[in-house]
């Protein structure tokens, strides 16, 4: 039986004439026509007005975002605590302090009220105001934008958008990544789209596109030498990859349709499953694409197995994440989720189905234990409850069926 893996990009078969054509040219570089071919696709996409920097990963944008909006060291950046690390880490790359924020229950992103309620409290508490706002678009999800957006102008605080999940998603009809001052995205390999790895920034000028390639390129000055009078980074996208990228944009809106698909079918193969949700949109307002189809399972549903869990520990990689070279330090965490999720995940993996947590909220994680955060338990439990389901362009409409079929088995 073949294995069912969570996301995995697809592969339309254009990628190949790019490449090739990189390789006839000889611009196997950090630039070429490709690189600039790419970033105009995606200029045209997103619209607005707005100008792209292909990057070599959406965490470099995250850096970029950050630097081009002056934050430096002992400064305070507003996180959205429901994310990947990559949403916070870069803050701390340039010795700023991440301040956590909870989410609301609709969208499952940054609560505008505590939101709010934090801006004050740190103004009040360090006598200036936060550098800058990242707004993350959970597995695609839009949030509340306009709330958001009102409360940052009302402080004259600049958004990021990590929109890394979101490449095609909408909120009242204008695609996510397009609203504030910059705007992240990711083309890691089990995104809607990919490079193999990369990302992009979505930038609000020509001028500020051109001050984030600079510091994308080491920051080398127009001398016909080596001149850095600032810091730089080597984040520029390499032509081979943006070849990858120009012939995925092909095919993106055929992954996208297919996502929405996925959630909708899980939505109505589960529907009638009591103790289960499927995440879908609050309202017509919010238009997912569904990168990743996401369930929460009640506390009282239980599933086969649950009391072996968390008896043995985890080494190595779990559901095939990368880069997993530590043991767990111990059998239980502070927060984890809830045994009969815990206990599906084993129960679907052993039946060839890869599936996962949802994330684990930024700060409940050790490495940002003082870290001020507001929170309001949203996220918490979200992650003891919550569960990510296979959403990719290679996940068919049987396999939804068999995944379905799956879980029901499993339930006592």
């Amino acid at each position: 039986m073949n294995r069912i893996y969570l996301c995995l990009a697809h592969m339309s078969g254009k990628e190949m004439q790019y490449i090739q054509e990189a390789f006839d040219t000889n611009w196997v570089v950090p630039l070429g026509p490709n690189v600039n071919g790419f970033e105009k696709d995606l200029e045209t996409y997103v619209g607005q007005d707005k100008k792209v920097v292909a990057l070599s990963a959406g965490t470099a944008a995250v850096h970029l975002s950050l630097l081009a909006l002056g934050v430096t060291a002992g400064d305070e950046v507003i996180c959205q605590s429901f994310t990947f690390c990559a949403s916070s880490h870069p803050v701390t790359y340039l010795g700023a302090k991440p301040v956590f924020i909870d989410s609301e229950e609709e969208s499952w992103n940054m609560d505008p009220a505590l939101l709010e309620t934090a801006i004050t409290d740190r103004i009040a508490k360090t006598g200036r105001k936060p550098k800058a706002i990242i707004l993350v678009y959970l597995y695609g999800m839009p949030g509340r934008i306009d709330e958001i957006l009102e409360i940052a102008r009302r402080y004259d605080i600049p958004v990021v958008e990590d929109a890394a999940e979101g490449l095609g998603s909408r909120f009242d009809g204008q695609v996510v990544g397009t609203f504030g001052e910059y705007g992240v995205l990711s083309f890691n390999g089990n995104k809607m789209i990919t490079t193999s790895g990369g990302g992009a920034l979505i930038c609000p000028t020509e001028a500020a596109k051109n001050r984030v390639m600079f510091f994308a390129t080491q920051a080398r000055e127009a001398y016909p030498y080596y001149q850095h009078e600032e810091i730089g980074y080597n984040y520029r996208m390499s032509n081979i990859c943006a070849g990858i990228g120009r012939g995925q944009m092909t095919v993106l809106e055929d992954h996208i349709n297919h996502h929405k698909h996925v959630a909708q079918l899980y939505a109505e193969l589960l529907r009638n499953v009591e103790g289960i949700d499927v995440h879908l949109n609050p309202n017509s307002r919010y238009d997912s694409n569904y990168w990743l189809s996401t369930i929460t399972i009640s506390p009282d549903l239980h599933i086969k197995g649950e009391e072996d869990v968390y008896k043995t520990a985890i080494e190595g990689a779990v559901g095939g994440a990368a880069g997993v070279v530590h043991a767990g330090g111990s059998l239980h965490t502070a927060l984890e989720p809830n045994r009969n999720v815990e206990a599906l995940r084993v129960w679907l993996d052993k039946a060839g189905i890869e599936s996962r947590p949802l994330w684990k909220p930024m700060h409940a994680q050790p490495c940002y234990k003082d870290a001020p955060r507001y929170v309001n338990g949203t996220s918490d439990e979200l992650f003891r409850v919550g569960m990510c389901l296979p959403s990719g362009p290679y996940v068919s409409d049987d396999d939804v069926r068999r995944i379905v079929e799956t879980i029901k088995a499993a339930i006592l």
